[in-house]
């Protein structure tokens, strides 16, 4: 039913009409991306060249590992924008909250980085979901957040429990999917669980996830799900959050 297609067509040709991205780790010096501006603009030239025209730069925010603040994540911004290379380019500041102990301090504090308007995009380990993960997109939409999950397809613990993906949703969380999941570039779980949630509908957005070099390489791989028609919707979706 799933995997592998024996389709040569390459991720980067999603992009041939141009793409606004509402994930990545551009930033320079403030997560486990770019490490100064000299490779973000490297990086966001690449992008350019493959036809991501604009995006929303959105570096982690997780307590004991990336201690970023609004303050500090958008002075580093500004200071990036008034470099001559980015002036006039179409970029913007978000960023990945990470739904941990300290996420409800952040949420308190307020208001936090969006995406564009309401929409914001969170995370959660990799190894287990958070206990009072229903009671964050609670409170989250009480607060008048939109909460988006990154890269879904990843969390090994929801593989073949759809169910759980489902409750998700009815709770009121979006989804978002790493483009390079359905190129096999996290493994075949991930890819397979990626084509699951395209055919049962469940994905809202997408995004590049780009950290490094070797994520942008790996785009010109090919797509290597069945149903390439489910992902272009998720693409022109990313248009409803242009700024």
């Amino acid at each position: 039913m799933f995997f592998f297609k024996k389709n040569k067509l390459q991720l980067s040709s999603l992009f041939e009409n141009g793409y606004h991205d509402i994930h990545n780790h551009l930033l320079p010096g403030v997560d486990d991306g770019a490490a100064d501006s000299a490779t973000t603009k490297n990086l966001f030239e690449k992008m350019e060249q493959l036809g991501i025209t604009s995006c929303v730069m959105t570096p982690h925010i997780m307590s004991q590992v990336w201690e970023n603040t609004k303050t500090g994540l958008t002075d580093t911004f500004n200071s990036l924008k008034k470099e001559s290379y980015f002036e006039g380019k179409n970029i913007h500041l978000g960023a990945e909250y990470m739904l941990d102990d300290q996420f409800r301090n952040h949420l308190q504090q307020g208001p936090l980085l969006t995406i564009k308007d309401d929409f914001l995009l969170i995370e959660m380990s990799y190894h287990h979901p958070p206990l009072q993960l229903f009671d964050f997109l609670f409170e989250l939409q009480v607060e008048g957040y939109r909460p988006i999950l990154a890269h879904p397809e990843r969390y090994n613990f929801y593989h073949g429990r759809m169910e759980d993906y489902k409750k998700l949703k009815k709770a009121g969380c979006l989804f978002q999917l790493n483009l390079l999941s359905v190129t096999g570039y996290y493994g075949f779980p991930v890819a397979k669980t990626a084509e699951l949630l395209l055919s049962a509908g469940l994905y809202d957005f997408s995004g590049t996830d780009i950290h490094h070099d070797r994520h942008l390489d790996a785009f010109s791989n090919p797509i290597r799900i069945k149903k390439q028609e489910l992902l272009q919707p998720l693409l022109s979706n990313n248009m409803l959050l242009k700024k």
